[in-house]
């Protein structure tokens, strides 16, 4: 499974478990706008730590929080090399 695919399959997941409505997962749309709250954000975090074996916002200091969904994987792409 890719990174990306990993991403979207967490954000749907914790949609489906919080019961929000999630939008469309794509590169430009504003994590503000994706349905998520922050609650939801740190547990996807915490999914994608253990099933990617990468926090890209503890590895690095000035890492700062993506805006858009297409940001948020990049984020973790580029940790991941």
């Amino acid at each position: 499974m890719t990174i990306r695919a990993e991403i979207e399959d967490q954000f749907r997941q914790v949609a489906v478990e919080y019961d929000r409505r999630l939008a469309p997962l794509t590169d430009n749309l504003e994590l503000l706008n994706s349905g998520l709250d922050s609650l939801c954000f740190a547990v996807v975090v915490v999914r994608l730590e253990r099933a990617l074996g990468i926090d890209p916002f503890s590895a690095s200091e000035d890492a700062a929080f993506p805006v858009t969904f297409g940001q948020f994987v990049s984020l973790y792409e580029h940790a991941a090399k």
